[in-house]
């Protein structure tokens, strides 16, 4: 295992290095609430875009486009919503949750269904899961939702698996990096927010 990894990191290119290293600024800087973090968020899916479009799983490389996309928002929205001060943390009645969770495995299936007919797309169904997911949870982040972490923790689970087994050492270890960060800002977040209602 150990060998593994060294050998991995003997092979891991300068942008999948660079593309960790602000990936993990950006989840370090949006845990404290930072709006800084959405810049080195946009940067890292910048070149994860190219990265795993490359690895064969087009969903992601998709999934990275949109977050460029969303970094500009969650720059604009945290940027107004704060009024120099840190936004507001908010939650979701669970009936928001269910209707999120069928519409990810429906869309799931559908587009898993037409990658595996149409591409070569080596895990189509899981590929297709933790995409919908992660668009779900990175607009949950740019709202300041609470259980953006949650969804973030089933996501970063799938997605080390899928680029450990496409050969992807380094970034598996960044997705599993990001999974525990996940845990700690839901708890941090958790107790920001009940800060907030006292």
């Amino acid at each position: 295992m150990i060998a593994a990894l060294r050998r991995g990191l003997a092979l891991t290119s300068p942008p999948e290095a660079l593309a960790v290293l602000l990936g993990v600024v950006y989840v370090l800087l949006i845990l404290r609430r930072k709006r800084l973090g959405w810049i080195a968020g946009g940067l890292s899916a910048s070149i994860y875009v190219y990265l795993a479009a490359r690895a064969r799983l087009p969903m992601q490389s998709l999934l990275q486009a949109y977050y460029v996309v969303m970094s500009f928002y969650g720059w604009y929205h945290w940027t107004h919503a704060g009024h120099n001060e840190q936004p507001r943390i908010t939650r979701w009645p669970p009936r928001y949750h269910l209707a999120a969770l069928a519409a990810i495995v429906l869309l799931s299936f559908i587009s898993a269904h037409w990658l595996a007919l149409e591409t070569h797309a080596a895990w189509p169904y899981m590929d297709s899961l933790t995409t919908w997911t992660s668009l779900l949870a990175t607009w949950m982040v740019a709202r300041m939702k609470l259980e953006n972490w949650l969804y973030w923790m089933s996501a970063d689970a799938i997605m080390a698996y899928l680029f450990a087994v496409q050969g992807y050492p380094v970034t598996t270890g960044l997705f599993l990096t990001y999974l525990a960060i996940a845990l700690i800002g839901f708890r941090q977040w958790l107790r920001q927010y009940r800060q907030q209602a006292r």
